[in-house]
């Protein structure tokens, strides 16, 4: 369990960090003139690349990269998801699935509950085809065919 918890440190290191930098490039692109073309294409690019990754909510303006906070990515791990989607109960059980491999996100298992998931990959979270946890949830809820059943 303490590997966990320095993982966490360090990762909250890298997110404070981010969200440094990004907060430095606003305030740089702020001093621009706003009909500076430049500071139009960046600032879009900027937004969009935030809303894409989830840590904003909409692409409307450049104050939501200024409050842009650690929490903001802490969000968009995947135990968080998968509590937030209702897989897990709680963060602990979460992290537990996703270290025993019965998470995967599109095709791939993932195993590090630190993984950031994007709005595009949210849809795509799910129980990898194999997990007993899985059976047992298409059990609960009389979903589970008989080719299921089989395997």
């Amino acid at each position: 369990m303490q590997r966990y918890h320095v993982t966490g440190r360090d990762d909250y290191k890298k997110y404070s960090s981010l969200c440094r930098m990004v907060q430095k490039l606003v305030n740089i692109l702020k001093q621009m003139d706003p009909k500076d073309p430049f500071r139009i294409e960046m600032s879009d690019s900027l937004l969009e690349k935030l809303y894409n990754m989830g840590v904003i909510p909409t692409r409307k303006s450049l104050a939501l990269c200024d409050r842009l906070s650690v929490s903001s990515f802490c969000r968009r791990r995947l135990s968080t998801i998968l509590v937030q989607s209702k897989y897990a109960e709680h963060l602990k059980e979460a992290v537990t699935y996703i270290e025993q491999g019965h998470i995967r996100v599109g095709p791939e298992t993932v195993t590090d509950p630190a993984f950031l998931v994007t709005r595009n990959m949210e849809d795509f979270v799910t129980w990898v085809d194999t997990s007993k946890i899985k059976r047992k949830v298409l059990e609960y809820n009389d979903k589970l065919d008989d080719y299921d059943a089989m395997n």
